[in-house]
């Protein structure tokens, strides 16, 4: 029984010292709670202060290809244009007639002097026979007239003698003399009436030439612009039937094309320059080509200035008025900074520079880790979805890329993929 006694005693507890172990309990929750609290205020503030750091992606600037020999570097200035020809024609005939033979196409090569159509020449064949019997007659006449002063002149010299001897009155000479003038004038006057009739002669083969209209140039036909019966006039379209051309023909060997650059970068291009271009029919084709020369005149309205580009190789695929762009280049260049753009500078995203298209200077902000470095930098060209950068970023290096109006010099920055 003692035993039993002593074991319920130790089982049993104490009123006094429940509210002392009540109350230490209490206060470790409290200081539970609010360590707790403390720490998850710290990871959402942690959480927060990353989340409004502004996102960029990271671009990697990309060497442009230096390509090869002398004439290779980046591209300082793009501008678009067309292919134009300089020597080309709206052929026509010289005269006013109904065209009775065609015989070109579109799309068909002439050479200088071949025949590309016909006139009626009934009108023409006519007056060169009315001319060159006209000619004959006048010779005729010459002949006549040379004999009568032939036949006269030996009666004028015996006259002379007789009126010297005194047989013949002074007037009957004079009346001698005075046929004998008459029949020297009369030849005269044949003279140039056979004169003016073969000059009528030549004027009436140069129209019945002109009924045939050649190739003034070798070239290729790239429209058409009358049909057989038709009328055709080169001074004009006296009626809804009347033409004033016949075709149009180019010389492709002057293909060219010309662009407008405006003047604020005018200054980047010279006379002589490297430039390559690309059709818009042949996007992926870079054509080789030169500066032909910088039109000295600037259009008042558009603000630019023309710019002639020749192409360094023929190929059938350049036809007139195609659309192209071209890519003026310069040399290889040093980057500022002490940085360097590489012999063909580099290349980088459009949402990666700040810039207005077509400036010479831009902003780039270049990653280090977290944080950004604002940097100047000099632009190249700009297409749809890169800008080259010729000078400040060097292949290689990483910039922001993104919304950068919300960055500043040093600022951090959370990189992310996309």
């Amino acid at each position: 029984m003692t035993d039993k006694s002593e074991l319920l005693r130790q089982l049993r507890i104490e009123r006094d010292q429940r509210p002392a172990q009540t109350d230490a309990s209490h206060r470790w929750w409290w200081i539970g709670g609010l360590l707790g609290l403390l720490i998850a205020l710290a990871a959402g503030g942690f959480f927060w202060l990353h989340a409004a750091l502004p996102a960029v992606r990271a671009a990697v600037a990309k060497p442009v290809a230096s390509g090869s020999g002398a004439d290779a570097g980046t591209s300082i200035l793009d501008a678009s244009g067309y292919v134009v020809a300089r020597r080309q024609a709206t052929v026509s005939a010289k005269i006013t007639g109904k065209l009775e033979q065609l015989f070109i196409e579109e799309g068909v090569h002439v050479k200088e002097g071949d025949v590309i159509a016909t006139l009626d020449n009934t009108n023409a064949s006519a007056a060169l026979l009315q001319a060159k019997a006209a000619v004959t007659q006048a010779e005729s006449t010459l002949t006549q007239a040379k004999q009568a002063a032939s036949d006269i002149t030996p009666i004028y010299e015996r006259d002379r003698k007789l009126a010297a001897a005194a047989v013949i009155s002074t007037t009957a000479l004079e009346q001698s003399k005075a046929n004998y003038d008459q029949k020297q004038t009369d030849v005269a006057v044949a003279q140039g009436n056979l004169a003016v009739r073969r000059a009528a002669l030549e004027i009436a083969k140069r129209d019945l030439d002109d009924t045939i209209v050649r190739a003034p140039f070798t070239g290729v036909v790239t429209t058409k612009n009358a049909q057989p019966g038709e009328i055709v006039s080169p001074l004009s379209a006296g009626g809804g039937f009347t033409r004033t051309g016949i075709c149009t023909l180019v010389d492709m060997d002057s293909l060219e094309v010309e662009v407008d650059v405006s003047e604020n970068f005018i200054s980047r291009v010279q006379s002589g320059g490297p430039a390559t271009l690309k059709l818009n029919a042949y996007p992926d084709w870079a054509i080789p080509a030169y500066v032909i020369a910088v039109v000295p005149t600037a259009d008042r309205s558009k603000a630019t200035v023309k710019v002639r580009v020749g192409f360094k190789s023929r190929d059938p695929r350049i036809l007139p008025e195609m659309g192209a762009r071209v890519s003026f280049l310069s040399r290889s260049q040093s980057g500022s900074n002490g940085s360097s753009a590489g012999a063909g500078g580099v290349t980088l995203p459009n949402d990666a520079v700040q810039g207005a298209a077509g400036a010479a200077t831009g902003t780039v902000y270049v990653l280090h880790d977290d944080t950004v470095e604002r940097r100047e930098v000099k632009l190249g060209a700009r297409s749809a979805e890169m800008q080259t950068v010729i000078a400040g970023v060097a292949p290689g290096e990483r910039v922001a890329a993104g919304d950068l109006t919300k960055l500043s010099d040093g600022a951090h920055v959370k990189v992310v993929d996309r």
